[in-house]
């Protein structure tokens, strides 16, 4: 699967303009603030009908616009041909897939699948919780509908069950119960068999590239952790309900789930230095393409936005060797990162990237 052709219309910065890609990798050279990562933002938000670096999607807009508009012209595995278009228009997306209205944005999110590399991966190893649920639930939606759809059901649900509680309505707290474990179990119970094949995945990789001996591995802390049944949930919610009522919301669940990134019995945020940190999160990136194709046969797209500078000559090389199975990449440079010729394929395209338009680099 690739993109053969993309047009933004006031988008971020991006001049209006039609940009060739029919290419396996595509290099954006440029300084800082001149469109190259705007271009990785439009092509996930085809991707997936959201940013990666933002939950407003008015916020992509042009400066002083409130609408914009994306399209993607893509080849599939087959080799077939598609349309994508992605409008925002009065606060509301839409979008169209060869001039069919997506009206679940489920439907989207199996059509491309998109892994974007960018300076902000390091939370997954030394930010909140929140941010390492939000990698993992990611990764097993890319491959697993189901579990997709559950997560839906069991947010909205948890949402339901909060509100009843701030609102005093105790008598449909059983009701809730009952649906949350549902849910709630199942997500947990997929959540323990993916973190364990992630893990067989991830140390090997941070060795390869780290050329260090230590052990790195991710653990899964389940809030229901003495439950392995709907009913020993059920139990449990009831126990603990004087402490939700006490709290004003629901104080276990899967939305209290923990992952832990592990140096022996230590936690890797703490032991390891920035360098070692740093590398962890890209090999959370390269370990989620492996997983990806390990569980659905397909290569996926990646957007890799800056983030080889970090990374000297040596752990480069064994970096790129590890991802090299993706179906397309569109890969970031500031004009300084010379060695980018040497990772590019002879067909390479390679644009210069100046005040939001795209050229074909000469040089």
């Amino acid at each position: 699967m690739r993109f053969t052709q993309l047009w933004t219309n006031q988008f971020r910065n991006l001049v209006s303009e039609k940009i060739p890609v029919d290419n396996r990798q595509v290099f954006l050279i440029g300084p800082n603030g001149q469109g190259k990562t705007n271009l990785l933002e439009a092509i996930y938000t085809l991707c997936y009908g959201s940013s990666f670096r933002t939950n407003q999607l008015r916020e992509l807009a042009t400066h002083k616009e409130k609408d914009f508009k994306l399209e993607g012209l893509y080849q599939d595995d087959d080799g077939l041909s598609h349309s994508l278009v992605l409008e925002y228009k009065d606060l509301k997306r839409r979008v169209q897939l060869d001039g069919r209205e997506i009206k679940d944005r489920k439907e989207l999110i199996y059509n491309i699948p998109c892994i974007v590399f960018s300076h902000d991966d390091i939370f997954f190893v030394n930010g909140e919780p929140e941010q390492r649920r939000r990698f993992f639930d990611q990764t097993m939606s890319m491959y697993n509908p189901l579990f997709f759809d559950d997560l839906r059901r069991y947010r909205l649900i948890l949402k339901q069950r909060n509100l009843a509680i701030k609102e005093q309505r105790f008598d449909l707290l059983p009701i809730y119960d009952i649906q949350l474990a549902t849910y709630g179990i199942a997500i947990q119970q997929e959540r323990t068999r993916a973190t364990y094949e992630f893990d067989q995945i991830f140390p090997d990789m941070y060795r390869s590239v780290s050329s260090q001996d230590i052990e790195v591995h991710i653990t899964y802390q389940p809030s229901w952790s003495e439950c392995a049944t709907k009913e020993e949930v059920v139990e449990y919610l009831e126990r603990t309900r004087s402490r939700d009522l006490n709290l004003m919301t629901t104080t276990s669940g899967i939305h209290r789930d923990r992952f832990m990134v592990t140096e022996g019995e230590h936690n890797f945020s703490q032991t390891g230095s920035t360098g070692q940190l740093r590398l962890a999160s890209l090999i959370f990136r390269t370990a989620q393409m492996a997983f990806f194709e390990k569980k659905t046969g397909k290569s996926p797209l990646i957007l890799v936005d800056d983030v080889l500078l970090e990374l000297d000559h040596r752990r480069r090389e064994q970096f790129l060797t590890l991802m090299e199975s993706y179906s397309q990449a569109f890969f970031t440079f500031l004009p300084e990162e010379h060695y980018f010729a040497s990772l590019a394929d002879e067909e390479a395209l390679l644009y210069t990237v100046q005040e939001g338009r795209f050229t074909k680099y000469e040089g």
